[in-house]
């Protein structure tokens, strides 16, 4: 089995109202992150004042920024970036992909994977083996 690193190096932002956390495969690999560390500091700066916004005061009203996509599936939108995420028990939400957005509509294989993402979130804590005890 693999060791996955601390749980702590998966929170992107603790709040008052939510905790922000990037979505770790089995390996440990957060592949939004990965996208997150590739971006411009003026781009992290964006989306983490997103996350901050979020975590402070548990909703973001302005759908320019953080809008339902349907399914529970939420997007953040640091332009023309998005990252994908769900809500979830505990005060969390939870970061699930990030990508370039290049045209109107969001990318239905992006939604997906959020989908698919979210489902093994969710049967990850249910059995007990997504957080390190």
């Amino acid at each position: 089995m693999i060791h996955v690193l601390s749980m702590k190096e998966f929170i992107a932002y603790e709040g008052e109202a939510l905790t922000v956390e990037w979505f770790f495969d089995k390996k440990g690999k957060s592949e939004a992150l990965d996208f997150f560390e590739t971006l411009s500091n003026a781009q992290k700066r964006k989306t983490l004042m997103l996350f901050k916004r979020i975590g402070d005061f548990g909703k973001i009203s302005d759908i320019t920024k953080f809008r339902n996509e349907g399914e529970k599936i939420f997007a953040f939108k640091p332009q023309p970036d998005r990252f994908l995420s769900f809500f979830f028990v505990g005060k969390k939400i939870v970061v699930t992909n990030g990508f370039r957005k290049k045209g109107q509509k969001l990318p239905q294989k992006e939604k997906d994977l959020a989908l698919k993402r979210m489902k093994n979130y969710d049967s990850r804590v249910k059995n007990g083996d997504y957080y390190e005890e």
